[in-house]
């Protein structure tokens, strides 16, 4: 709208204990910090890690190393981020809108419309539900996120009403002509476009039987469209391990969508590919991308903080696990496999995996 992340054979008797070798009493402290630095280290991994699968954020802290010499996302200019909302009534109806603008005039729609510059995600679907419909409403969920590239990113939210008023004919402005709930099947109403169809099916699935925790942005800022990648590898025998990148600050590896002219229509998953090409040999190595686990975005500076972060989880094999006991070798030193030793961790990863709850990304 114009307002719009080998064991041993032998027996133990018959292995050989070398004879403890002392350790000088000057070199006993820095044993002492280096195990104290790596429990430390493996703890905010894992607590990077345990922020992301549930949901939350983490900071961006600088540029993606393939970020480097990117142009940051600016709003309106070099990407466009569309709000959706389903709402659904205590009968299953579904709330429209007739369309005010000339080339669509009168045909219907969910409201929907462009973010404007300094707004949340979610103060932009409040504001495009209430210009459209005259109802306020409260965020339930992201149903799903659609994309084109960077230049055309959808958010799909299920919400339910708080109040207000449906509008009348006698409010119609260039937002809308009015609004009503549609029982999707009597009158049969012009519809501006069917590829909302589906996403009302979606609503109501979610509404019966949710397909993946309730999931809403994250305020964090983000200079840059970038994914951060949460590959799992689940080896033969149990073990778990999270691929990290070692460029920059460690932790989970980030991937950047390029906004120049000639990389707007590029599909963001793509960059993810791209990692996966650098990290992993392809393609011997199958990976299955699963889907969203959080978004964040707080576009408070434009042209700063316009960006985004999509949280994508992928599993190494197939149906998520690999049927060796050690993860693949990667050929980058750019990354390595970290085991994951929590156990209630390990769990929350391995759940996830097997329910597959994830955001649904459609490119």
């Amino acid at each position: 709208m114009p307002r719009e992340q080998a064991r041993a054979s032998e027996p133990l008797s018959a292995c050989r204990v070398p004879r403890a070798r002392p350790v000088p009493a000057s070199s006993a402290p820095l044993a002492r910090m280096s195990s104290l630095a790596a429990g430390l280290g493996a703890a905010a991994d894992d607590e990077e890690v345990a922020a992301v699968l549930g949901g939350g954020g983490w900071p961006v802290v600088a540029p993606p190393p393939q970020g480097r010499d990117l142009e940051p996302a600016r709003l309106r200019r070099n990407t466009c981020y569309i709000v959706l909302a389903v709402l659904l009534n205590e009968e299953g109806e579904v709330l429209m809108m007739q369309e005010a603008k000339r080339e669509c005039h009168g045909r219907w729609y969910l409201p929907a419309g462009r973010m404007e510059p300094r707004e949340t995600i979610v103060e932009a679907m409040r504001r495009e539900v209430q210009e459209e419909t005259g109802l306020q409403c409260q965020p339930l969920t992201l149903l799903a996120v659609e994309e084109r590239g960077p230049a055309w990113i959808r958010f799909v939210f299920l919400a339910r009403p708080t109040g207000g008023a449906l509008k009348t004919l006698q409010e119609a402005d260039a937002e809308s002509l009015q609004a009503q709930w549609w029982n999707r099947e009597t009158p049969s109403l012009p519809l501006r476009s069917r590829d909302i169809l589906p996403l009302i099916e979606l609503a109501l699935r979610y509404q019966a039987s949710p397909a993946h925790p309730r999931t809403l942005p994250v305020e964090l800022p983000c200079a840059f469209i970038c994914q951060r990648l949460l590959l799992v590898c689940v080896g033969s025998s149990g073990d778990l391990w999270v691929l990290q990148g070692t460029a920059g600050a460690p932790g989970l590896p980030l991937a950047t969508s390029g906004l120049a002219p000639s990389q707007l229509g590029h599909r963001l998953l793509g960059a993810i590919q791209r990692l996966l090409q650098d990290s992993l040999p392809h393609p011997q190595v199958p990976v299955r991308i699963q889907g969203l686990l959080g978004v964040q975005h707080l576009g408070k500076e434009p042209g700063q903080s316009d960006g985004i972060c999509f949280n994508i989880m992928a599993s190494v094999g197939d149906k998520g696990r690999w049927l060796d006991e050690a993860p693949p070798a990667l050929q980058s030193g750019a990354f390595l496999w970290r085991k994951v030793e929590d156990e209630a961790l390990r769990s929350r990863i391995l759940q996830r995996l097997d329910e597959e709850s994830f955001v649904p990304i459609n490119s």
